[in-house]
């Protein structure tokens, strides 16, 4: 998140809307400029598990700054180093006249990664965007989901649906992935649902979200001691969901998958 708060030029900014059905007080992106947003700073998002000690460093980076980022580092590592974006919310911002779609499809026009091969899986929580994107490029993209609810621009669907063979199936024909809640694979601790057996049986590769290294978003039996911010058992975990047949995951700590 960013120190928009505290800056008093932005105070009148705060408002309160209703996104995807959820009512939100805050201050969000269609009221700013980017020069604007450009002078916030990063701050964590869990400071009462992981600190303050990076607040303030970093500034907001573009969408072509991350590629860049990227780019550079597998030139110097010798090895592709993909990225994994994830429209946010788009159906709120195409209602506001602001094409995220569109913009997307521009930047990966202009940066050549509209190819099957690109470095690259776009995530999004909705349906229709991944339909239309899947028209418009052949850059992989990954169907999210969630335990619960479902697409914001799909309100008779759920995500449980989705996650049938029947609904996988249906997703197959316009992504290369899913993206699941990792209670979508393992309900129970050392029991794996046969979401992935039935992705892959779709077509499918996939990966899950989101792996954390901290007690609280632990299961008991992958924890280790008592403190909410202290570390558990992540790479038994991770070590787990690739017995399952995991194809990738999203995680906070990668550093610490393999220990």
């Amino acid at each position: 998140t960013t120190d928009v708060a505290a800056h008093p030029e932005f105070a009148d900014r705060r408002v309160t809307r209703t996104i995807d059905g959820q009512v939100v007080t805050g201050w969000f992106t269609e009221d700013f400029t980017l020069a604007e947003l450009m002078t916030l700073r990063a701050r964590e998002r869990l400071p009462e598990l992981r600190g303050t000690a990076f607040d303030g460093q970093e500034s907001i980076l573009t969408f072509d700054q991350v590629l860049d980022i990227a780019a550079e580092a597998s030139a110097r590592e010798g090895r592709a180093i993909g990225v994994a974006p994830e429209l946010k919310h788009p159906s709120h911002f195409t209602a506001l006249g602001l094409s995220m779609e569109d913009a997307f499809v521009a930047v990966l026009e202009r940066r050549g990664l509209t190819g099957a091969e690109a470095p690259m899986l776009v995530q999004c929580f909705e349906v229709g965007p991944l339909e239309r994107l899947s028209r418009r490029t052949d850059t992989p993209l990954l169907q999210l989901m969630a335990r619960d609810g479902g697409p914001a621009d799909r309100s008779a669907l759920t995500y449980a649906a989705m996650a049938t063979p029947e609904g996988l199936a249906r997703v197959a024909t316009y992504a290369k992935w899913i993206g699941a809640d990792t209670a979508m694979i393992e309900p129970t601790p050392g029991t794996p649902s046969s979401l992935i057996a039935d992705a892959h049986a779709a077509g499918l590769k996939v990966a899950a979200w989101t792996f954390r290294a901290e007690n609280a978003f632990l299961p008991e039996t992958d924890r280790v001691g008592t403190e909410p911010g202290g570390h558990g058992r992540l790479a038994g975990r991770l070590a787990r969901f690739v017995g399952y047949g995991l194809d990738a995951a999203f995680m906070d700590q990668p550093g610490l998958a393999g220990r």
